[in-house]
């Protein structure tokens, strides 16, 4: 198995600024979103080998090797193949509050922006020069981020120059982004065929309304189609069911309520996202989390995440 492939994730000193994850084979679970931050955490998606449905919020692409997707933390995307086996990916976490910085200090350009603007197409390389570079790039980020961390461990002391290397090749990626994103030749829209517009159109559905109490009956009855028809259709086209899609949408909002309304109350929080009682909304959010919606919250305020970014920028 590939190095990188493992469900045995172990953290490393810069996880909060940065995670590189090249050539997973498999639907690792261990790297699944729910490890990262809602809003905080940005990622830069590269299709390596095999079959992929990839599902962004409500649209659906047919994923092509050298596929780059970017995703800025708030859309709900999911990745759906019929023969895990063969897929590989490789994938970078980041966040933007840390990239930010060291770019406003450096006087670039808002490279960040695509991240922000791309979620309706992909970037089709076709692996030309430009998709092996960034494969590469993030292959590169991965045996650094694993050496920076073997050394944190022997000597207690992140290396500075390294570090420094580090965020000096990840701009040079970020930039590589910023220019493709630009161009019309990279950019390629979902196929509207039958299956993907009828899975788009119950997914754009649910999107408007996950607010509400939500039935496969309430589904079926506005869209004009049975239930039966809308459950296996879904499943098939995205990989999720559709509760499953309703609950991610719920939990997308709370997370993001929950970090950046911290005065907010609970109740206002569970109501307002469709979950029907404050149990069943703590039982859930517990179960997904790790961690109780309170002391999710209490994380987010207690600036861990900051304080460390801080200590970093002065290594």
């Amino acid at each position: 198995m590939n190095r990188w492939a493992t469900d045995c994730y172990q953290p490393k000193v810069l996880d909060e600024s940065i995670m590189a994850f090249y050539r997973l084979q498999g639907l690792n679970q261990a790297m699944s979103e729910n490890r990262f931050d809602t809003h905080s955490t940005y990622e830069i998606y590269v299709f390596e080998e095999g079959h992929c449905n990839y599902f962004i919020q409500d649209a659906i692409y047919d994923l092509q090797p050298g596929d780059i997707v970017l995703l800025d933390g708030l859309t709900l995307h999911k990745a759906n193949t019929t023969s895990p086996e063969t897929y590989v990916r490789s994938m970078v976490h980041f966040s933007p509050a840390w990239w930010e910085k060291i770019m406003s200090r450096l006087g670039m350009p808002n490279l960040l922006s695509p991240f922000q603007k791309m979620n309706t197409c992909i970037l089709r390389t076709g692996f030309d020069d430009s998709g092996q570079y960034v494969s590469k790039k993030i292959r590169w980020l991965a045996v650094q981020l694993e050496e920076i961390h073997r050394e944190f461990e022997c000597t207690g002391q992140v290396n500075v120059l390294l570090k420094a290397e580090i965020e000096l090749e990840f701009l040079q990626l970020l930039m590589k982004i910023y220019k493709m994103s630009a161009s019309q030749y990279f950019r390629v829209e979902p196929k509207n065929i039958e299956k993907k517009r009828q899975a788009d159109n119950i997914a754009s559905w649910i999107n408007q309304h996950y607010c509400e109490k939500i039935s496969l009956e309430r589904i079926a009855k506005e869209l004009n189609l049975s239930k039966y028809y809308i459950s296996h259709l879904f499943k098939e086209v995205t990989g999720y069911t559709v509760m499953q899609y309703v609950m991610d949408c719920r939990l997308i909002q709370v997370k993001y309520l929950l970090e950046m309304q911290p005065n907010l109350p609970l109740e206002d929080i569970y109501i307002s996202t469709g979950f029907e009682s404050a149990a069943h909304f703590s039982r859930f959010f517990k179960e997904r989390m790790g961690m109780t919606p309170t002391s999710y919250r209490k994380m987010k305020s207690g600036s861990k995440f900051v304080q460390l970014c801080s200590t970093l920028s002065k290594v």
